[in-house]
């Protein structure tokens, strides 16, 4: 079941996207693994199908790493990551929910970190590896 699309662009506004998230904001979630640690964002879940480039497909660059496997797409402008297809299921993309109009990842109190460093399709097994939780300030 989907939801109501959403638009998203990049920082600078070269790539925008419409996308229809697989389930709500439910699958929201950070990852350990070398590369998610180091780019800090909150990705959401959406089918290959329900996401669209609208604007600035040019200006996508891929950049793999290790199995090749998951394909992470930035915005050769700006350099803002929109969207990557997932190594765990590669029928989906992740979503940056920073890039998503009217949504901030700080929106979220709190959010699952899967463990990445120990990948399921590595280790057989999924596995939470704590929460990021948000709280603002008075």
């Amino acid at each position: 079941m989907t939801t109501d699309p959403h638009n998203g662009a990049c920082h600078c506004g070269a790539i925008r996207f419409r996308v229809r998230l697989a389930d709500g904001f439910n699958t929201i979630r950070r990852c350990t693994c070398s590369y998610c640690r180091m780019r800090g964002a909150i990705a959401v879940s959406a089918r290959l199908e329900d996401f669209e480039i609208v604007e600035g497909k040019e200006h996508l660059t891929l950049y793999q790493f290790n199995t090749g496997t998951a394909k992470h797409y930035f915005c050769s402008v700006c350099g803002i990551y929109t969207h990557h297809q997932r190594r765990s299921d590669p029928s989906q993309f992740g979503i940056n929910v920073a890039c998503l109009a009217g949504v901030s990842p700080f929106d979220f109190q709190a959010v699952e970190v899967t463990d990445g460093v120990a990948h399921p399709n590595d280790t057989g097994r999924s596995r939470i590896a704590g929460i990021l939780r948000f709280e603002p300030a008075d």
